[in-house]
């Protein structure tokens, strides 16, 4: 039996979530009215109820997000969400906190959402033994890391493959706590490390000025999809439940063909979903929301990653400005160019800055805001009007059903038996006196191109076979009625009989892999509690919302690296890193700083308080 792959798809909304499914996801993820790790990314129960509605009309999937951790007063209104949410028909649920481990739920399958630690196969194994069927694996892994999980258990595993990053390990970072408290695993991320920072070193000295010096290029593993495979990844994620409609379209058509060009002629895998897309533009990762891509450390450290000259979208490179008119630019490869574009370049005073198109006249582009720039400055797109208006149109990717239809007589009139791809029938008839055709001339030609035209349905007639023992008439309008009758039926039927997996959580006592959880665990609550002693825990501290102490805490631990990036990494640059840089080395943003550790065995970075006391290794 083949197994399945699927492209996974975020939406922020209802309409972005019946656009990704339309655009090839297998599945999509969603939040619901609360506890989802994005406060500005809510749906009513109602509208998540219509995403599963349509959704399994394509044999597509819909998890709903619920990895906020919660607090002790919370648990109560969650577990009757959940429960809501099993009963319009949602397939799974995404949780970073153990306590939903530890409620009386209904049979829902649960997935191990990115926050939860899911970073070595002992970890892994353990969330699959409490009843995780599938695990979202730290984006931080190599592929010889995801073997290694694959080989000790066969949970399902799911992986980021596109989109922003998060520097810190994910569910690890407390920056917004720290300055304001607003805490990212509550869903109010205030994205401290897009901001610019100052770069000082042990002696005061100001190495980089007003750079972003945590902000990382985005994620791009489209070429990496047969090796994740291969690895043992059967989900691949886009992240972005905060983008618009134009990233989500874009990005899950790119991704469905890559993956559908390695499923052609492939013996042991298949697509999740039923149904194919008719796309009416060609999807392009870097003409939607970027900020230039990295692989990551999908292939082990190798790149540099950071993101530096801005944190904004930078879009498609177009080329070199050329010269500057009084009123425009002349620039390299302009005829790429149209009315409304946005530009994106560092100016004069090498900051990113932008300007959108107001008219190309002669080979000079004229902005609406006229900004004075070098020649030689790089010019980059980062808002297509023509491509945004084509990707926005509801029927720019149309998603079909295949189905074959089958006319035939009966003793009282005619039959339309239709069959889907998925073996799914529906039949309905008519009586009627039959009648001869006038002339000698087929009636089956104009029958069979009446059946084929299913026009706003979400079928597509591959095959139609016309039974006849006599050259009957029939009106035109009979037809249709029947054909619109059948495919009718057919949603109806295709819905009904969806089989959605449940599984009911039992509770377990299988050892965790550690007996002390620091507050990275994030252990907000009883019930979460209640879960890691019974699996063997003997010391959880508090999470970082529940005992921060301001001015001392290390907010975030990251395998990126701003030693690496400024080439004076002692494993990598032996021979070329030059001069030592004095420790420590400190992050600053107005009045907030930050202290660095480098912890060169694990090749991890800390950032902590400026009041920490920290201690220092000795490079070899």
């Amino acid at each position: 039996m083949k197994k399945k792959v699927e492209i996974l798809s975020p939406a922020k909304n209802l309409i972005q979530g019946i656009a990704a499914i339309n655009a090839g996801a297998d599945a999509v993820y969603i939040g619901a009215p609360q506890f989802g790790a994005r406060s500005n990314a809510t749906n009513s129960l109602e509208d998540v109820a219509e995403l599963v509605k349509y959704a399994h009309l394509f044999k597509a999937q819909v998890f709903v997000v619920v990895n906020t951790i919660l607090y002790d007063n919370e648990l109560d209104d969650c577990k009757k969400m959940i429960y809501t949410l099993y009963d319009i028909g949602v397939d799974a649920l995404i949780v970073q906190d153990m306590a939903i481990m530890e409620m009386d739920l209904p049979p829902i399958v649960i997935h191990a959402s990115t926050q939860a630690n899911n970073r070595d196969p002992q970890h892994v194994k353990f969330l699959k033994d409490a009843g995780m069927k599938r695990v979202v694996l730290a984006r931080e892994l190599n592929l010889d890391q995801i073997k290694d999980i694959s080989t000790a258990t066969d949970v399902e595993l799911e992986f980021f493959v596109s989109g922003a990053l998060c520097v810190s390990f994910s569910g690890n970072c407390y920056m917004s706590v720290a300055n304001g408290e607003r805490s990212a695993n509550r869903g109010s991320c205030a994205q401290n490390c897009r901001l610019p920072y100052n770069l000082i070193d042990g002696t005061g000295k100001t190495l980089i000025e007003n750079s972003h010096l945590l902000s990382i290029k985005d994620l791009d593993l489209s070429e990496q999809l047969p090796n994740l495979v291969e690895a043992g990844i059967t989900s691949f994620k886009i992240e972005g439940r905060l983008k618009d409609m134009v990233y989500v379209k874009n990005n899950t058509s790119f991704l469905r063909k890559k993956l559908d060009a390695f499923l052609e002629n492939n013996e042991n895998y298949q697509k999740a979903s039923s149904g194919r897309t008719q796309y009416n533009f060609e999807a392009e990762m870097d003409r939607s929301f970027n900020r230039g891509y990295t692989d990551y450390f999908v292939n082990k450290r190798t790149e540099k990653i950071g993101s530096w000259e801005s944190p904004k979208s930078q879009g498609q490179l177009i080329g070199k400005v050329l010269q500057v008119k009084a009123n425009g630019y002349v620039i390299e490869n302009s005829e790429l160019l149209n009315n409304g574009d946005g530009l994106f370049f560092l100016n004069e005073n090498n900051e990113p800055d932008g300007a959108q198109i107001n008219i190309i006249i002669n080979d000079i582009v004229v902005p609406n805001t006229f900004k004075p720039l070098k020649p030689g400055t790089i010019i980059y797109r980062n808002s297509d009007a023509n491509f945004n208006r084509l990707v926005e149109r509801d029927d720019s990717a149309i998603r079909k059903i295949s189905v074959s239809l089958k006319f035939t007589e009966t003793n009282e009139g005619f039959q339309l038996l239709a069959i889907d791809e998925d073996g799914h029938e529906s039949v309905a008839s008519f009586q009627t006196e039959k009648e001869l055709a006038k002339n000698e001339e087929s009636t089956i030609p104009n029958i069979k191109k009446n059946l084929s035209k299913t026009g706003n349905t979400p079928f597509i007639v591959d095959d139609i076979s016309v039974e006849f023992t006599k050259n009957w008439f029939l009106p035109i309008s009979k037809i249709n009625d029947i054909r619109r009758l059948v495919l009718e039926q057919l949603i109806d039927i295709r819905i009904n009989e969806y089989h959605r997996e449940e599984f009911q959580i039992t509770k377990t006592d299988h050892p965790y892999p550690v007996t002390q959880l620091d507050f990275t665990y994030n252990v907000a609550n009883k019930l979460a509690r209640a879960f890691y002693k019974r699996h063997g825990v003997t010391e959880i501290e508090k999470a970082f919302e529940l005992q921060w102490d301001p001015g001392k805490s290390r907010v975030m631990t990251t395998k990126y690296c701003v030693k690496y990036e400024l080439g004076k990494c002692w494993r990598f640059n032996k021979e070329t890193m030059g001069e030592k840089l004095v420790e420590p080395l400190t992050l600053k943003h107005g009045e907030n700083e930050y202290k660095l550790k480098f912890n060169c065995k694990p090749c991890e970075m800390e950032i902590w308080e400026k009041d920490a006391e920290l201690t220092f290794e000795e490079e070899e």
